[in-house]
């Protein structure tokens, strides 16, 4: 899970994340890394600066296709989306 701190994650936030999380999904996130990887470099360059808070409450999401992912967030303006995450990621339940 290091390769959370490369986003922003602070050591305290991923501690959160393994305290809160089940074995099984530790171990997706894990194994699918490289996903994970694109999928929070996608939400970096839209400009969403609270990376770690998103992706604590909504780790499952970064599981998906990339493909899949990205289509959900392009159904919106960029500069609004990130407007809106800023304020609440409960949003996110939304999208």
């Amino acid at each position: 899970m290091k390769f959370l701190e490369k986003f922003g994650f602070e050591k305290k936030d991923i501690e959160e994340l393994k305290e809160n999380s089940t074995k099984a999904l530790l171990k997706e996130i894990e194994a699918h890394k490289k996903l994970v990887i694109k999928n929070l470099e996608y939400l970096q360059l839209l400009g969403v600066t609270n990376l770690s808070e998103i992706f604590i409450n909504y780790h499952d999401m970064f599981l998906m296709d990339n493909s899949n992912f990205e289509e959900i967030f392009k159904q919106y303006e960029p500069e609004s989306l990130v407007e809106k995450l800023a304020k609440d990621v409960r949003i996110m339940e939304y999208l």
